[in-house]
């Protein structure tokens, strides 16, 4: 088989030898460029995935943990720091408690820094022993002693204590008007051990006109009124969790002006229950998301569905379980719901992610679809 020889073309005067130089010349230029050429795609590359991090750490993340109709939500900052609102319920063989190191590891953290306690029910503080068991724990944040003075709710406090004081953990008691130290989010605190702030915020103290929509009622004696409510501002996005607190205060706290001003998403208070959600707070903040953390069996009262549901400038309610006491009629549609009715105990979650201009989305892990939302 006759075979193809390819010639390299040889200088005058040089022969063999510099040919050889010539090829090597060549290679070596060959060599550069290839080398070129694969830094510059490396880099673009190395670029781009630079661009997808800084899209995705600029957010901020907030999962809304089904503890059954207790609460429990985790704000993680697009620097990974961390803040747990509430802590469920205690036993269930650690149901709640291994719900929320689960959130954390989905948001990509291995500790929590901050916890804050809004009251001292079972429902919100009983986790906290199980909790500090199964994942780091750096501060904690709560409204103070304990006012209700009953058995089971001294009980809780008591447990909560004794984890605060087996660990080298650190220790705020908030108060009306404080800023609390979570780099990358702005968390305010509007009411704590049964005081509000005593002046409007930035952009707020105008006449609240739906104050006389809502009844005047008795103070609540409970811890309920004690909650230490919050917001959490991240750029743009306005975020109101006020924990439990009660109808009587919420009236004190917007009438007759309206203290806060218009919010982005309220985290519903009290599950959702009648005791909680007056006119003068729902209809005056003009809300764009209410998220319920409610039970199939607790909270999602009727009469709270109702006015959320026909609130100023709401776009949507999302809730962790479908209501029993609400019915068909009642409830939010089945794809704003993480865990619909008589569904096994799946532990359906709700998650937030938001970016500084005010754009957000909440995405339902039962459906696995997510819904967007504009800034105001």
């Amino acid at each position: 088989m006759p075979t193809r020889s390819i010639a390299l073309e040889t200088p005058k005067g040089e022969g063999v030898q510099g040919s050889a130089r010539l090829a090597r010349v060549e290679c070596g230029t060959m060599t550069a460029k290839l080398m070129r050429n694969l830094v510059a795609v490396l880099a673009l590359l190395v670029s781009v995935a630079c661009l997808q991090a800084q899209v995705k750490s600029n957010q901020l993340q907030a999962y809304f943990i089904d503890v059954e109709g207790g609460q429990s939500t985790l704000f993680v900052t697009p620097s990974g720091r961390s803040l747990l609102i509430d802590t469920g319920w205690p036993d269930n063989n650690g149901r709640d408690a291994e719900r929320i190191v689960a959130a954390a590891k989905l948001a990509g953290i291995s500790k929590i820094d901050y916890v804050l306690i809004t009251h001292f029910h079972t429902d919100h503080v009983g986790g906290v022993p199980q909790l500090a068991k199964l994942i780091p724990i750096g501060t904690f944040i709560d409204h103070g002693p304990n006012r209700e003075l009953t058995d089971e709710v001294n009980g809780n406090f008591d447990a909560y204590k004794k984890t605060l004081t087996g660990g080298t953990y650190q220790h705020i008691v908030a108060k009306p008007g404080d800023t609390l130290p979570i780099q990358g989010i702005d968390v305010r605190v509007i009411s704590a051990d049964g005081q509000l702030i005593d002046k409007p915020l930035a952009g707020a103290g105008q006449p609240n006109s739906y104050c006389a929509a809502s009844e005047t009622r008795p103070d609540d004696q409970t811890e309920n009124s004690r909650s230490l409510g919050t917001l959490i501002t991240f750029g743009k996005l306005r975020i109101l969790d006020l924990g439990d607190l009660t109808w009587d205060k919420e009236r004190q706290l917007m009438c007759p002006i309206n203290k806060l001003g218009k919010i982005d998403i309220l985290v519903v208070s009290h599950h959702g229950w009648n005791q909680s959600s007056s006119p003068a707070l729902i209809d005056a903040i003009q809300a764009n998301v209410a998220i319920m953390d409610n039970g199939e069996k607790k909270g999602g009262s009727t009469p709270v569905l109702d006015t959320i549901r026909k609130a100023p400038g709401l776009v949507a309610l999302w809730q962790l379980h479908f209501s029993d006491e609400g019915g068909a009629e009642h409830n939010t549609s089945a794809a704003y719901i993480a865990n619909l009715s008589g569904s096994t105990d799946n532990g359906n979650y709700l998650k937030l992610s938001a970016s500084p201009d005010g754009n957000f989305a909440v995405f339902n892990s039962r459906t696995q679809e997510s819904k967007s939302y504009s800034a105001k």
